[in-house]
């Protein structure tokens, strides 16, 4: 944790986690004078270029930003940034092997922290909470600042059952970003699963969710909740909230 990626935490927890991607979103459509030829030295044309391609992917148009990196490789050539971007779409399209290799390619230049995450969502959704430890850790190691990598690697101890390890990425995510939603979100789940109550509602409550966020909160927390919580279970809470029919 694409996304990039709620690129992996609660409401982008399947599709972020390197699952292929199947957006609804609508169709990609370019604004021509996007992609003509600028007036401008060929070095803010290739920068231009990238961040083309890096918006594709944000509306989930994976598919059209495969093409266009085939595109620019023939007109600027190959560099470690339009191989993350290739990267990034074969794995929210599906091509994991094709997307593992470049990633591992990259994992020790100027990309490293991005393919560490990269290699982490891939093990995610494979099924392998260790190696997905061990990936989303080092890129966090590499950007202790980036509010993704640090949902995600939250996320993944969550759902591994590390609820105690999970605490510290995901409050630092929080607090370093009080205004973003999936942050506060990874953060309601956490509480949830740990019979903070108090805590869950508060975040709930007051953090401005969407209705379609908070349910997947509540649905997730059923999901991923053992049986171990006996009192104030996560079904119970997500029960009395959905009775209770609370909005922001």
């Amino acid at each position: 944790m694409s996304t990039r990626t709620l690129h992996f935490s609660v409401l982008l927890a399947v599709a972020a986690l390197g699952t292929a991607c199947h957006s609804t979103r609508p169709a990609y459509r370019p604004d021509p004078v996007s992609l003509a030829t600028p007036a401008k030295p060929a070095q803010d044309d290739k920068r231009l270029y990238l961040a083309l391609i890096a918006q594709m992917q944000q509306q989930g148009a994976y598919y059209a930003s495969l093409a266009h990196v085939d595109a620019y490789r023939q007109r600027h050539g190959d560099s470690p940034a339009l191989r993350l971007l290739q990267a990034d779409a074969l794995r929210a399209t599906g091509q994991l092997p094709a997307a593992r290799s470049l990633y591992v390619a990259l994992a020790n230049g100027p990309q490293a922290a991005a393919a560490w995450h990269g290699l982490g969502l891939i093990a995610v959704h494979e099924g392998d909470p260790a190696q997905a430890e061990q990936c989303l850790a080092r890129a966090v190691a590499l950007e202790p600042l980036n509010t993704d990598y640090l949902g995600d690697l939250g996320f993944a101890r969550l759902r591994a059952g590390q609820r105690e390890q999970a605490r510290e990425p995901l409050a630092r995510a929080a607090e370093l970003a009080p205004d973003k939603i999936q942050a506060n979100a990874n953060m309601a789940l956490w509480a949830l699963l740990s019979n903070e109550t108090a805590l869950a509602e508060r975040i709930l409550h007051s953090a401005g969710f969407p209705e379609a966020t908070r349910q997947e909160v509540l649905r997730l927390a059923v999901e991923l909740g053992p049986p171990a919580a006996a009192s104030s279970s996560p079904e119970r809470l997500a029960d009395a909230h959905l009775a209770s029919g609370s909005t922001p």
